[in-house]
């Protein structure tokens, strides 16, 4: 197999190329002649989920994998969260409040960036929605310290293109939440969850879900901003009806700082 010549067959691309240049007749006019792989109506199909499927999961893995990214720090949290210097724009008194929390993400951002820059740059890689608030501070603080974020963003009847602070060449586009969410998991080494909506609050479910029924291994799934959680859902009132065993609320913690968080994953044992 090793003797057989790497280009004994025509590139896809230079298929493309040549059934372009055809003449136009009823015949190559047909959506029946185009190449399959270059048919967007044939691939929108609903029969071809599973081949969409397969490649919006093989498109980010296969550029994750070609830079050697191994490790990530996921930064979940609210879209909606302003910088603290737009807090006056907020539309509600508790959203300007929380602005704080955007600053101690990008600060968050920028010392587990220094601290991956300190290895190789393949670790502990800032992974984020992509989008405004929390995740735009995320990316901001990559950026600050030198180095690059992963944005995973994904189309939404409001466009939200990447924030500004985005890497250009780790951003990406998705169709599907649940392929966004497995590349959110994948390489994850700890979870930061901040104030935030449905969206975060999905997104903080599904990976406490996982670390609990053992489908994933435990990792470090800190929450910042105590008095915010504990306002918005009874852990308490969980384990007490027995949804939830007393051992489920101690799968995460509490923070309030950036440097608390980077201490707590710091101290985490490795396997």
């Amino acid at each position: 197999m090793s003797d057989v010549p790497k280009q004994r067959f025509p590139k896809a691309e230079e298929d493309i190329r040549q059934s372009q240049g055809v003449p136009e007749t009823p015949q190559t006019l047909s959506p029946t002649y185009r190449l399959a792989f270059a048919d967007d109506d044939f691939l929108c199909r609903d029969e071809l989920r599973p081949v969409r499927l397969q490649l919006e999961l093989l498109k980010c893995e296969m550029k994750l994998e070609e830079e050697g990214i191994r490790s990530t720090i996921v930064m979940f949290g609210g879209a909606r969260i302003p910088a603290p210097e737009k807090k006056a724009t907020a539309r509600t008194p508790v959203l300007a409040e929380l602005s704080h929390f955007y600053g101690e993400a990008e600060e968050f951002a920028r010392l587990m960036t220094m601290r991956s820059l300190l290895q190789d740059g393949k670790e502990d890689v800032v992974i984020t929605g992509g989008g405004p608030g929390v995740m735009e501070a995320g990316c901001k603080g990559a950026e600050l310290a030198g180095g690059r974020s992963i944005s995973l963003n994904i189309v939404l009847p409001h466009e939200q293109a990447p924030n500004e602070y985005a890497t250009p060449e780790l951003a990406f586009n998705f169709h599907y939440f649940a392929i966004r969410k497995m590349h959110f998991l994948m390489r994850a080494k700890a979870i930061t969850v901040f104030p935030g909506g449905f969206g975060t609050l999905d997104e903080l479910f599904e990976t406490l879900t996982l670390v609990q029924t053992q489908r994933m291994k435990p990792l470090p799934i800190l929450l910042f901003g105590k008095a915010f959680w504990r306002s918005i859902i009874n852990w308490d009132a969980l384990a007490a009806a027995g949804t939830i065993s007393d051992e489920d609320i101690r799968l995460f913690r509490f923070v309030e700082t950036a440097e608390e968080a980077v201490q707590i994953i710091s101290e985490w044992p490795t396997v």
